[in-house]
């Protein structure tokens, strides 16, 4: 299944992780389009996310990992920190005040993975961003 990204002033093409993470992809689809706004990421390294609070997706660990590579999309569905979707534009090691996390991978940016860099930097330095995901025409 296949996404349409548009963060700040770039647009990805993403596809859903269907196979692996299947009720996290189910959960997420029912919120479609799918809006907010990106911030920089504290601790975790290169990345954006955008936090949740206590938004619940009803969705536990699938497909998890500390470690996505460029271009991974990850939703951490609460616990020890707050609900968040991260996306890595570089190395992360992803984690919170409260110590290492794991999110479960659930998009995979398939399209201008080099624009991922500008993005983190128009982030860090220039703020927030808007966020859409959409469903990608045929």
């Amino acid at each position: 299944m296949k996404l349409k990204i548009t963060a700040g002033p770039f647009e990805f093409s993403a596809v859903l992780e269907t196979a692996k993470a299947p009720k996290t992809c189910e959960a997420f689809l029912q919120h479609m389009p799918f809006e907010g706004k990106i911030v920089h990421v504290r601790w975790s390294g290169e990345g954006v996310w955008i936090p949740l609070g206590d938004r619940d997706f009803g969705v536990g660990y699938e497909n998890h990992t500390s470690h996505p590579a460029p271009g991974h999309i990850l939703l951490y569905p609460g616990g020890i920190s707050e609900t968040e979707i991260l996306l890595a534009y570089g190395g992360v090691d992803f984690s919170s005040k409260m110590g290492q996390l794991a999110g479960n991978h659930f998009i995979t940016i398939a399209s201008n993975l080099d624009k991922l860099p500008e993005l983190g930097q128009l982030t860090l330095w220039e703020g927030a961003q808007q966020i859409r995901f959409e469903m990608a025409d045929a």
